[in-house]
């Protein structure tokens, strides 16, 4: 699954569910669950029409609430795979910051930007109103509700005050003025006898939790150097987590207000921590990268594991194997918010086996992955809207400043074959390499090229244009050479390949079209395949040559027999609101696809 989408100086919040098995965060529309022991074990719910902002589990365990930027909020249930909806609301006019629940999971709080209040207390079956969260000039960033009776609740805002109110029905009781900037935080421990709040002026107070009175305050005189997006206490309340943009996470000791270790989580500005969780005994914490930290208190400057993956769409996608190993690799359009904004396009490596991943080191592409595949020589070779094709070594995983060859025009696909050649169709231009040189350029071809395969025997290079035409060219030494065979298609070709036997080239068009040509037969028609309500954008071969899948805008993927085009297998909704990016064989049974949701899926394929 994805990672959390980040924005630089804006707090991510983190739910735990009341069991310490499951924790949550949104990406785009959607929530994501993740098992806490093994975060390779995902769930995706997919409701929300709008960027989801926050979600948070009932005490009950059986229901969480999301709300969204424009104010709705969704509660649906957790105990069914389908994750019905129980109840929709949209107590204010924006965005909802923060979520909480009463204990008995009857009431819900929720905070946020709005018109004509920032935040609302209403009852979860019915949408009564319980009360007012007034007191406040600006956007409220932070709610909690003490998890004992009798009920209190806090805020924090960007209006560098905190409330606090009693109830239910909750009434305003006063105002916090502890804080000199925004409080970005504010949490109730577990026993309900006290609460903190953490503020951009990098300050820690602790009030007590039934009167709302201020006790104390956590470190000499700043908690951290710079700005605290979050705590989080333990289970036995006697400890917090603070997350900092100084790029360190703190464990306190509440009593004694000292810190007892400092994790360092790095130098780089995508090492700012913008949240954090403490559920049972794991304490985990977010990078602006997205990067999600189970820390060690026994070895506060290595977190025991850092899971890595994709935060932003993915573009492609491609499948090697290792020794023995296989290893998907996926490239996005995966920005990070550096100094001036600048853009990094990572290409990212998994192990099928157990979804670990990490990203290539080195300095990569600096726009747009379009296209990426692998060769018998073992590099993956990637184009990009940075104008160049980079070779990349996949056992070294780093990327080489030296194996990057300069385009003239913006390459959009790209193609390799035995005897170190490589294919790169750009805008106006079809370009032969051999051994990472360009060899052979082709202008002036009379079409728009949009795709170009090499046949796996390196004789022959089909490339579809948006004419609705294969065009093929015969491969003799270091040349191109156009045969006069054209192919004809539907539409303008969208995707191609040939199998990896080369009996077959498949081709996927505009008009929804596959086609599957047999090479020994002059590349005679063996048959079309029916099915995609939308238009197709991805293919790709199974290993036994007999099969093919296509994947589409109408978030479709048809998995089909060669012989027999009405033997399909269908797999509705494949990505829910997003259409499939890209899609890669590891074996005949197992299909991998990836999409604009940011993560990647394993499907298992029985005939």
């Amino acid at each position: 699954v994805s990672l959390p989408q980040m924005e630089r100086g804006v707090a991510k919040v983190l739910g735990g569910d009341p069991k310490g098995n499951n924790f949550l965060y949104t990406n785009g529309k959607t929530v994501i669950i993740r098992n806490i022991e093994n975060p390779a074990i995902g769930d995706i719910y997919t409701e929300h029409a709008h960027q989801v902002n926050v979600a948070k589990y009932s005490p009950s365990g059986f229901y969480i609430a999301s709300g969204d930027i424009t104010g709705k909020i969704r509660i649906w249930d957790t105990t069914q795979k389908e994750h019905l909806l129980k109840y929709e609301y949209t107590p204010i006019s924006g965005k909802i910051k923060d979520i909480a629940w009463t204990e008995d999971s009857k009431r819900i709080a929720i905070v946020g930007e709005g018109r004509e209040k920032f935040g609302a207390v209403f009852l979860w079956d019915s949408g009564s109103s319980v009360g007012e969260i007034s007191g406040h000039s600006k956007v409220i960033n932070s709610v909690d509700i003490r998890q004992k009776r009798p009920y209190r609740l806090a805020t924090g805002s960007d209006d560098t005050c905190g409330s606090f109110y009693e109830g239910p029905p909750f009434k305003f009781k006063f105002t916090i003025r502890d804080h000199s900037q925004f409080v970005n935080c504010v949490r109730f421990s577990p026993d309900g006898a006290r609460f903190a709040t953490a503020g951009a002026d990098g300050m820690i107070f602790i009030f007590d939790g039934a009167t709302g009175e201020r006790v104390g305050s956590l470190g000499e005189d700043k908690a951290h150097k710079g700005g605290i997006y979050a705590v989080s206490w333990s289970p036995d309340s006697s400890q917090l987590i603070s997350a900092s943009g100084d790029k360190t996470v703190k464990l306190w000791d509440v009593g004694a207000g000292t810190a007892v270790t400092t994790f360092n989580m790095g130098s780089d500005v995508s090492d700012l921590q913008l949240g954090c969780l403490w559920q049972k005994d794991h304490l985990l914490s977010i990078s602006l990268s997205g990067y999600i930290n189970y820390l060690d208190k026994n070895n506060p400057d290595r977190p025991i594991r850092t899971v890595k993956g994709h935060s932003k769409s993915i573009q492609c996608l491609t499948v090697h194997k290792n020794e023995g190993q296989t290893y998907i690799y996926s490239g996005i359009f995966y920005h990070l918010l550096l100094q001036l904004f600048s853009l990094i396009f990572a290409s990212h490596y998994w192990d099928a086996e157990t979804g670990e991943n990490d990203c290539f080191s080195g300095k990569g592409h600096s726009n747009q992955v379009s296209k990426m595949v692998t060769t018998d020589a073992g590099e993956l070779v990637t184009c990009s809207m940075d104008d160049t094709l980079r070779y990349t070594n996949i056992g070294k995983k780093e990327y080489s400043a030296s194996d990057v060859v300069k385009m003239d025009f913006q390459p959009k696909s790209v193609s390799a074959a035995v005897g170190g050649l490589s294919l790169a169709v750009c805008i106006g231009q079809i370009v032969l390499l051999k051994d990472k040189k360009k060899v052979f350029t082709l202008d002036n071809f009379g079409y728009e090229a949009e795709v170009g395969v090499i046949h796996p025997g390196g004789t022959t290079a089909a490339v579809g244009g948006a004419d609705g035409k294969v065009h093929l060219y015969s491969i003799q030494g270091n040349t191109l050479k156009d045969e006069g065979q054209t192919l004809d298609g539907d539409g303008p070709i969208t995707d191609m390949a040939y199998s990896n036997d080369g009996a077959y080239l498949a081709t996927i068009d505009e008009k929804k079209v596959a086609r599957v040509y047999s090479v020994a037969d002059s590349y005679s028609v063996k048959n079309d395949f029916y099915g995609h309500h939308a238009k197709p954008v991805s293919l790709a071969w199974s290993p036994d040559n007999e099969h093919f899948a296509t994947g589409g805008m109408d978030m479709m993927v048809y998995v089909w027999t060669v012989s027999d085009p009405d033997q399909r297998i269908k797999l509705p909704d494949c990505h829910r609101l997003h259409h499939v990016s890209g899609l890669a064989w590891i074996n005949e049974h197992t299909l991998v696809t990836t999409s604009h949701d940011a993560s990647v899926k394993q499907w298992t394929i029985t005939y």
